[in-house]
């Protein structure tokens, strides 16, 4: 039995193809492994620190001041309170309310560089507990008790990261904010939520973690001084003094009530300004 004679340029195509593959197999292949799957929204992730390249957002703030109102929270017992600076910037005279139709004069200070304003009462409210100092990380929550649109309501949120806001007009600046997604509000609380600019923004231990500055209804957001605007503030050792202790554990669930305890007690209460 005989075999067919194969053509001579089959048997060398069969050859080359064969040392090609050899050759081939001896690369050197140093390859890296595959990537770790991306962690949703880095949730859980450290804040790193402020950046001039992190995203901006432009506020346009007219150059005279229009009377109106926000929040203040007590820092000190003897009448010490925090607000946002563009809620008392170019009052003559500021009041916080104690009671329908009544209030106690208010002494400002303006933050030079941030959008935050210490207020000076005679006589005050316990203070609500600072926690300047800790570790945020993406996702964390925070909750905004207030006076948005002039009335009691308060607004939960979750931390997405850093972005420079960028104010012209009164006061223009650049400073670093916190940016914070909406997840939650008042039941009867619909449109915007001015009026809650100075609220505390507390952690789940119910501590400050920031001052609540602007809101961007559009994209859901809410914005908050960086811790270290706050720091820079106080300053002082008296302040800091306030500072550790823990509030009241504050979820999801029971926001409101907190929230509600909290303007009882007058720990967080509507600022009016009286005049420009």
């Amino acid at each position: 039995m005989h075999f067919p004679r194969l053509p001579d340029w089959l048997v060398y195509a069969a050859v080359v193809s064969a040392l090609l593959v050899v050759a081939v197999g001896r690369q050197e292949r140093s390859d890296a492994p595959p990537p770790p799957p991306p962690v949703p929204g880095e949730e859980g992730l450290p804040l790193g620190p402020a950046s001039p390249f992190d995203p901006s957002i432009v506020v346009q703030v007219p150059n005279e001041a229009n009377p109106g109102s926000g929040t203040a929270f007590s820092i000190s017992d003897d009448g010490s309170w925090l607000t946002a600076r563009h809620v008392v910037e170019g009052c003559k005279s500021a009041a916080i309310v104690v009671a329908d139709g009544r209030g106690v004069a208010a002494k400002i200070t303006i933050d030079p560089h941030g959008d935050a304003a210490i207020l000076t009462t005679e006589g005050g409210a316990p203070a609500v507990p600072m926690g300047l100092d800790r570790p945020l990380r993406r996702g964390d929550r925070a909750y905004h008790p207030g006076f948005p649109q002039g009335h009691p309501g308060e607004a939960a949120s979750r931390l997405l990261g850093r972005e420079n806001l960028v104010v012209r007009g009164r006061g223009a600046r650049t400073e670093p904010v916190l940016v914070w997604a909406e997840v939650g509000r008042t039941d009867t609380l619909k449109g915007t939520l001015a009026g809650l600019s100075g609220a505390p923004a507390l952690d789940s231990a119910g501590r400050v973690i920031g001052v609540t500055v602007a809101e961007s209804p559009r994209r859901g957001r809410i914005y908050t001084t960086a811790p270290e605007t706050v720091r820079e503030l106080l300053g002082g050792a008296r302040r800091r003094a306030a500072g550790y202790a823990v509030g009241e554990t504050i979820s999801t669930e029971n926001y409101g009530r907190v929230a509600d305890g909290l303007r009882r007690d007058l720990r967080v209460a509507q600022v009016v300004c009286l005049g420009t």
